[in-house]
């Protein structure tokens, strides 16, 4: 007579997938204040790192329209102490000459104020300072007009100011045609910059025309700042080039400098500060991971009947394993899918209201997905191989 050898059932995924949703429909109210744990933690790490790339696409986005091929020459600091360092007359054409140079223009230090009338007084400038400038400088900077137009070669002989929008704002001027006060006449306002990221100095100034600084405003023909565009290959070229152009005898006495340096540092680090959070996103996610963990534990208690009675039908003690961490699996899944979407709808309500991209990078959804499985998996295995090692008859006596 033949021995029968009895061998248990297998789970295939769709009776792991019952089994292990069992728990989660008994007891919904728990579920769901479990999950929201999980749910947080991931929600504040999406949010931190999408909003920390919403603003790095801004910035970068600001660097595409405005270019990293500018740079600009000052004056730089003489070989004796308090020497006053001018640059030459026709510096900006010299610039202009450099191969790979595409357009220069420059802008002059006047010793003049600018009010909203004469009865204000004098010292009362609201840190404005007036400049005489050169026709191309609005082209060179890829400036906008808010509002009015630019100087040119017929405007700008006469008493004529184009205000930056900061200094439009100090001064109350709201639209082109009001006039100014500088030094001892009026100046008709011919319009209004939109903001210059690279050139926040030209934000706070009044600008006059060449011409007519100098024959209204004493001014000297000295430019005090060079702008110039180059072609994004000969940047560097250029850059070693300016110097010994403007001063040949004297290069150490111009400085040299690259306006969207200070864009590309901001740019780099954007998500410096983003660290902190995600460290408190990721122990908020400990927390809810321990939420996970305790609702397991009590689950196995609550329910040692049913392991019990699994057990005695024939139920493998890795069976039961795979039913509590599937359960574990599930549950903090739930929380990582809400976690993710309130994250991508916090970094989407913060970018509409700061006019910024919206950015949520895959690599964030997929690892804090992951992250959500990976802590389900160690929070319910101890919940599972404790309901695995329950003994039968035990859990149905104590039932």
């Amino acid at each position: 007579m033949s021995r029968v050898t009895l061998s248990a059932a297998r789970l295939g995924p769709r009776d792991v997938l019952h089994v292990g949703s069992a728990g989660l429909r008994s007891r919904p109210v728990r579920v769901v204040l479990s999950a929201l744990g999980i749910a947080i933690g991931i929600a504040t790490m999406i949010a931190v790192v999408g909003i920390s790339a919403s603003s790095q696409a801004q910035l970068l986005r600001q660097l595409d329209a405005l270019g990293t091929n500018m740079l600009v020459a000052k004056p730089g600091e003489g070989m004796f102490s308090g020497q006053e360092v001018k640059l030459p007359k026709d510096a900006v054409g010299m610039v202009g000459r450099i191969a790979g140079v595409e357009e220069a223009a420059g802008t002059g230090d006047l010793k003049s104020s600018v009010r909203r009338s004469e009865k204000i007084p004098e010292a009362e400038t609201g840190g404005i300072a007036v400049k005489a400038t050169t026709e191309g400088l609005l082209d060179v900077l890829r400036g906008r007009m808010a509002s009015g137009g630019w100087l040119n070669a017929a405007n700008g002989r006469y008493p004529s100011v184009v205000l930056g929008h900061v200094a439009a704002e100090r001064l109350g001027i709201t639209r082109p045609g009001q006039q100014v006060w500088i030094d001892d006449r009026y100046f008709t306002v011919l319009g209004v910059l939109d903001p210059l990221p690279l050139a926040p100095e030209i934000e706070r100034s009044a600008l006059v025309g060449w011409e007519g600084a100098a024959r209204l405003l004493r001014f000297d023909g000295h430019p005090t700042t060079v702008y110039e565009r180059s072609t994004d290959a000969s940047v560097e070229a250029v850059q070693r080039l300016l110097a010994p152009t403007i001063d040949p005898q004297n290069p150490q006495n111009v400085s040299v400098g690259d306006p969207s340096s200070a864009l590309k540092a901001k740019a780099a680090t954007e998500g410096a500060f983003s660290t902190l959070l995600l460290g408190l996103g990721g122990i908020a996610l400990l927390v809810g991971g321990v939420g996970v963990a305790n609702t397991m534990i009590i689950s196995v208690l609550e329910r040692r009947h049913e392991i019990g009675l699994r057990r005695s039908l024939g139920a493998t003690r890795g069976q039961i394993r795979i039913q509590f961490v599937t359960e574990s699996l599930m549950l903090s899944g739930l929380g990582g899918v809400a976690g993710v979407a309130l994250g991508g709808a916090a970094t989407a309500v913060y970018a509409s209201t700061g006019g910024l991209p919206w950015v949520v990078p895959l690599w964030a959804v997929g690892g804090g997905f992951a992250a959500t499985l990976a802590i389900g998996t160690v929070a319910g295995l101890y919940p599972a191989v404790r309901a695995s090692r329950l003994s039968p008859t035990l859990a149905l006596a104590t039932a």
